[in-house]
């Protein structure tokens, strides 16, 4: 499970599913937006990536059921 944090998911999807960076979603293949979300300050969202990161698998995944339940790729929501 890959959490990161970016000023632009769209482009940050794309570079995902194409494989462009090396690393963790490369290697692991990692290639769903299962759950996202929006922060007005970047401060803010730094901190709550850290936060998350920090978490167990099990309270990650209980984030992703409570809005996703089915665990469907949400990259659609960014549109075209």
């Amino acid at each position: 499970m890959y959490v990161g944090m970016t000023n632009n998911l769209k482009l940050r999807i794309e570079q995902h599913q194409s494989k462009e960076n090396k690393g963790f979603t490369k290697k692991y293949d990692v290639h769903k937006l299962v759950y996202f979300e929006k922060t007005q300050y970047v401060n803010n969202a730094i901190k709550r990536e850290k936060l998350i990161k920090g978490w167990k698998r099990k309270w990650k995944e209980n984030l992703i059921n409570d809005m996703n339940p089915e665990w469907n790729d949400l990259s659609w929501m960014l549109g075209d």
